[in-house]
């Protein structure tokens, strides 16, 4: 089993600097995971606690099922080739909303970060050019790691599709990455098939 922790109900205001549109989202309870996914979660040999990259989209939510299924729980997925659809009544692995990957990072704080970044984020200026085991750096006030930094984290949104298509949203920067990147509010886009060595996820589940 995935380690995950209980998130309660909550409101997160999103933003978009490009558009300049801000939306509220109302979330139910719901669990997030307490670390990226691993190379060793994920089934690959080496670097047991590193966070596994070079995934896409579609690699992400194809584990989220086959860990549901392993789990004996209902998939959250219902995936034909490219098309990807959610079911509303699983409990099973899926991948957070970004809506619910921003509540998750904040931690109730208000600011762009939930504590000074080289305490709580590999990024470019501290991670010496390479990816970083997971738990490494302080987690937030709600026992989160990595939520900044390390790798960027899939969420099942997409991106605003009727100017990017089927791009789908990145949230919380890399370890590659300056630190402007590495805040709550950060968004970034890429297509659904795309993979890069600073590019994870972490799961989540519904609470039924």
């Amino acid at each position: 089993m995935l380690e995950t922790i209980a998130v309660d109900a909550g409101v997160v205001t999103l933003a978009d600097r490009r558009t300049q549109r801000r939306w509220e989202v109302t979330l139910r309870p719901y669990e997030i995971g307490v670390f990226p996914v691993t190379r060793g979660e994920y089934g690959l040999p080496g670097g047991d606690r590193l966070p596994v990259e070079s995934v896409s989209w579609l690699d992400a939510v194809r584990f989220c099922n086959a860990q549901s299924l392993q789990a004996g729980l209902p998939p959250a997925y219902v995936i034909d080739g490219d098309d990807v659809s959610l079911v509303d009544t699983s409990d099973g692995y899926r991948l957070p909303t970004e809506a619910e990957w921003e509540h998750a990072c904040r931690a109730g704080t208000p600011g762009p970060r939930y504590g000074e970044l080289d305490e709580i984020a590999w990024y470019r200026d501290n991670s010496g050019g390479r990816l970083r085991e997971v738990g490494g750096k302080q987690p937030n006030a709600w026992g989160l790691y990595d939520m900044l930094g390390n790798v960027w984290n899939w969420c099942w949104d997409l991106y605003d599709p009727q100017v990017y298509g089927t791009y789908r949203v990145l949230r919380g920067g890399g370890w590659f990455d300056e630190h402007w990147s590495c805040r709550a509010s950060v968004r970034r886009r890429s297509h659904p098939t795309f993979r890069v060595d600073d590019v994870g996820f972490r799961v989540a589940r519904s609470v039924r």
